[in-house]
């Protein structure tokens, strides 16, 4: 995907560039059991897709609305990757600064 070019109004936004990252990074990641590997999934693309649809709302309302969504499941891929490190021997170094990043960013948008 080339986001050189933005077409659309989320991929402008640095907090969508950052949270692709960490969908990037993380999908590398080998989670087990598949429970967890399903939950942490559906709460990275998450993030993103709420990034997306709250950027296109036309009310602020609706944006923050989207972007709350974003922030909880941002919580939620955290809180996974907390039980990924406590229930095995992955090392998370690199995916918690991220995510940190984009719920950080998230807060922002939200007030």
């Amino acid at each position: 995907m080339n986001l050189d070019r933005p077409v659309y109004s989320h991929q402008r936004l640095d907090v969508y560039r950052v949270a692709l990252e960490f969908a990037r990074e993380s999908s590398m990641l080998r989670v087990s059991p598949a429970s967890l590997a399903d939950q942490f999934t559906r709460s990275r693309n998450s993030i993103v897709l709420n990034i997306a649809e709250g950027a296109q709302q036309v009310s602020q309302a609706m944006a923050k609305k989207h972007y709350r969504i974003a922030l909880g499941s941002a919580a939620e891929a955290a809180a996974c990757l907390d039980l990924i490190e406590a229930t095995s021997a992955v090392k998370i170094e690199v995916l918690t600064p991220l995510i940190n990043r984009v719920g950080m960013m998230l807060r922002r948008l939200v007030r």
